[in-house]
């Protein structure tokens, strides 16, 4: 049996069809839908697809004690229009599906997170449309990427972009509100309904506030 191509140690057991190349166990693992964009029908993708998603939901966070950290976060202008992006989508998705939960949620936010981390897009195989595994996370990361911000005291029409850091640093707060909402219950939608609220308040203050974004 020949040695997988990519770490050259392994032998090669799983045919990937993304790659046309066979891989070792351990690299399939590490590349499967991080590197590469998998097509739906294969096997091992089907098959450990809901062992990846236990673990994105057993990850571990920083602990809160309460919400506090998380107001103050917010009480950051900048910070805070960027959060709003995020969770802009959820609130849609949420209103439009009724039995949408805050597993779902947490899901397409860590998804998000993982290509806001990785920096680059997955290799595609030449027939594939490209569509992401997780599109309402596709949705965020991409709402991500576009936010600019615009505060009362910036010039007009320089608008600020968001490092990678400021992006992650969000991402991971909105992850750990939602998961000490949720206490354990992700099939509910503790997180979602305060999303729902936030939302209204936000909108009675929008009319207050210069903050801008650039499509």
């Amino acid at each position: 049996m020949k040695k997988c191509p990519r770490c050259n140690t392994r032998k090669s057991k799983r045919s990937c069809p993304a790659l046309g190349q066979s891989l070792c166990t351990l690299c399939c693992g590490q590349i499967r839908e991080k590197e590469v964009h998998c097509p739906s029908d294969c096997a091992f993708l089907s098959k450990h697809r809901s062992y990846q998603e236990k673990r994105i939901i057993e990850k571990k966070h920083s602990p809160q004690k309460d919400l506090s950290s998380e107001e103050h976060l917010l009480k950051d202008e900048r910070m805070a229009w960027l959060a709003f992006n995020i969770e802009a989508p959820l609130k849609k998705y949420a209103e439009q599906t009724p039995s949408f939960n805050d597993r779902g949620a947490l899901l397409a936010l860590e998804y998000a997170r993982e290509k806001i981390a990785k920096g680059r897009g997955l290799i595609l195989m030449p027939e594939q449309s490209g569509k992401p595994r997780n599109e309402l996370g596709e949705a965020i990361y991409q709402m991500i990427e576009r936010c600019r911000f615009e505060g009362g005291i910036i010039v007009p029409g320089k608008a600020q972009t968001y490092t990678t850091e400021e992006k992650l640093k969000v991402c991971d707060r909105l992850i750990g509100t939602l998961k000490n909402l949720a206490h354990g219950n992700l099939e509910g939608q503790s997180y979602l309904q305060t999303v729902m609220e936030r939302f209204a308040r936000m909108e009675d203050q929008s009319r207050k506030k210069k903050i801008l974004t650039i499509p």
